[in-house]
């Protein structure tokens, strides 16, 4: 299953999280699923700028375009920018603050 993408340029439909993800009023985010094997998948998402709440499974990521950070219940924070890559484990309880639309890659098991 060879294959390339340009997850930087993949159209993705924005649509409006639940208000429990977005305490401080609507944002959107997008996601599109580019590929995936029996034991993995990756895709793109995107993140349009303000605050989410989310769950997390265990995923590897890499920023593409955008900055924030990533606030976890301990209080550490992950800070965003291109070129990062990040580790998230299944079941934290992360913060997303968006300054500037983040796009990013992500791979998790499938």
């Amino acid at each position: 299953m060879p294959a390339v993408f340009d997850a930087s340029s993949t159209p993705l439909e924005l649509k409006v999280l639940p208000s429990a993800k977005s305490p401080d009023g609507p944002i959107a985010t997008g996601v599109d699923i580019l590929a995936h094997t029996d034991v993995f998948e990756v895709g793109v998402w995107e993140h349009e700028a303000g605050r989410s709440t989310d769950v997390e499974v265990d995923e590897v990521f890499v920023v593409l375009s955008g900055r924030g950070r990533i606030i976890l219940d301990d209080g550490a924070v992950l800070p965003l920018a291109p070129g990062t890559v990040g580790i998230l484990e299944a079941g934290a309880r992360t913060t997303w603050e968006i300054d500037e639309p983040l796009r990013k890659v992500w791979i998790v098991e499938r």
